[in-house]
């Protein structure tokens, strides 16, 4: 139960430290990276999937803010014991940043692919942005898929078979959702360089990744909020995009989160 009533809902897997997995856009926790991931983690750490707030089984409250997202990791640490190494993917890497910035208990924390917009290797974001959260306000949900899925690259013809797939009632189910991640991602999405002080209150150890086939304005923003946290390190898993493998995955972040 998060701090305003709304109910989260999780899998536990495995034993060992707790390690809690944040998805990005439009994933639960039966559709995301962490269906793959969590068993593999499973043997090492007790590993918490869980469904964002509005997503799959946990429930929403209509008066978003990012502050509510925190609360409910916060939530979720509590469930696991009171601290807990977190990973987060996509927007969810946000998520674990900003609320590592908030001061929960978060010893380690290793991040996938924020979505951090620092150059012109890309279109800022925020037309895509507005178009998505008007479609949303207005009920049309398909819409704003078409919108988000064509912003982050996939191309028209890809968006037209997904409808006729199982997949699109999915996601569409969470479409609702999008402006969430706008929140957290928005302000990020510019093409400007990181403020110089943005993350100062970050001291814990970060593991920055990007994938070595993800286009490079993805890469230059994760190698970007590397240098701009006190306690960070940047790596590069070749081959990889932000449809990250994981058994790809799985042994960097063992090894990160183990380290003494």
């Amino acid at each position: 139960m998060s701090k305003d009533g709304t109910v989260i809902a999780y899998d536990r897997l495995g034993s060992g430290p707790p390690l809690i997995l944040i998805d990005g856009a439009l994933c639960t926790r039966a559709l995301g990276p962490s269906v793959k991931l969590a068993p593999l983690l499973a043997s090492q750490f007790t590993v918490f999937a869980y469904d964002r707030r509005g997503r799959g089984q946990s429930g929403d409250n209509a008066a978003y803010r990012v502050e509510r997202e925190i609360e409910d990791l916060g939530a979720l640490i509590a469930e696991a014991g009171g601290s807990a190494f977190v990973f987060g993917h996509s927007s969810g890497a946000l998520l674990g940043l900003r609320a590592a910035a908030h001061g929960l208990p978060i010893p380690k924390l290793s991040l996938y692919e924020a979505p951090v917009l620092v150059d012109a290797g890309r279109a800022p974001l925020q037309n895509d942005w507005l178009q998505i959260k008007e479609h949303i306000v207005e009920g049309r949900r398909a819409a704003a898929l078409k919108v988000f899925l064509k912003s982050v690259g996939l191309p028209g013809l890809v968006i037209a078979i997904m409808r006729w797939l199982p997949v699109w009632s999915k996601i569409m189910s969470v479409a609702h959702t999008l402006p969430y991640d706008a929140a957290l991602c928005e302000e990020l999405q510019r093409g400007e360089p990181l403020p110089a002080d943005a993350w100062t209150h970050v001291t814990v150890p970060v593991l920055a990744i990007a994938g070595g086939k993800s286009p490079a304005w993805m890469q230059n923003g994760m190698r970007a909020l590397a240098r701009a946290l006190r306690n960070a390190q940047h790596r590069t898993l070749a081959g990889q995009t932000h449809d990250v493998s994981a058994k790809v995955l799985e042994p960097v972040l063992k090894e990160f989160f183990a380290r003494g």
